[in-house]
């Protein structure tokens, strides 16, 4: 076996001429690589996407969870402050009392503990009744109540954020007799049936 000197240069050989063919298929070979780096690239993009919508949604759903954590919790004290609001109505002649007074401050105190935990009352009466805030309870005629507006609340409603926490029970205004007897002209307004 014949060795060879590591320190003489070696022997280069003549490279071929690029022959229309293997250009050919070099610009091919590259034209595919290229493809696969352009899918590559776009699959890249789509996920670092998705990902980022990922991670976006998990932090509104955290956030959510975390913000609406209390919600059972107040829930359970709700009946309690409308006790407190009993109590303090039932007794209004005993204003100077002690034992109203303490009522009075224990009931401004969760009140403001309510609010700081982002609950607080809506206003009912006066209203037009919506049913994603009212619980109608019952329906009655009033004379100058246009129907379907609150005439009394029975249980106050309230809100936990921007969301309802517990529904206001009311009594709604119904419609009076001309009301119910009138009949649908078809261009949007109302006649009583004896009319022509």
């Amino acid at each position: 076996m014949e060795e060879k000197d590591l320190n003489q240069p070696q022997e280069e050989k003549p490279q071929q001429p690029e022959t229309p063919e293997s250009v050919n298929q070099s610009a091919e070979t590259n034209k595919e690589a290229e493809k696969q780096i352009e899918y590559y690239k776009d699959l890249f993009l789509r996920k670092a996407a998705e990902f980022d919508n990922y991670k976006r949604r998990n932090e509104i759903e955290t956030s959510a969870v975390i913000r609406f954590a209390n919600e059972d919790l107040i829930s359970a004290i709700l009946p309690i402050v409308d006790d407190l609001e009993r109590s303090l109505k039932n007794s209004s002649d005993q204003k100077d009392s002690p034992l109203f007074r303490g009522i009075e401050m224990i009931y401004q105190k969760t009140l403001k503990i309510l609010e700081g935990q982002g609950v607080r009352p809506f206003e009912t009466v006066g209203k037009e009744f919506d049913v994603h805030f009212h619980d109608a309870l019952l329906q009655m005629q009033k004379e100058g109540v246009p129907a379907h507006t609150i005439i009394e609340e029975v249980q106050k409603g309230y809100m936990f954020h921007e969301k309802v926490l517990r529904h206001a029970k009311v009594i709604v205004a119904a419609e009076n007799d001309a009301e119910r007897q009138a009949v649908d002209t078809g261009d949007g307004t109302r006649k009583a049936p004896d009319q022509k």
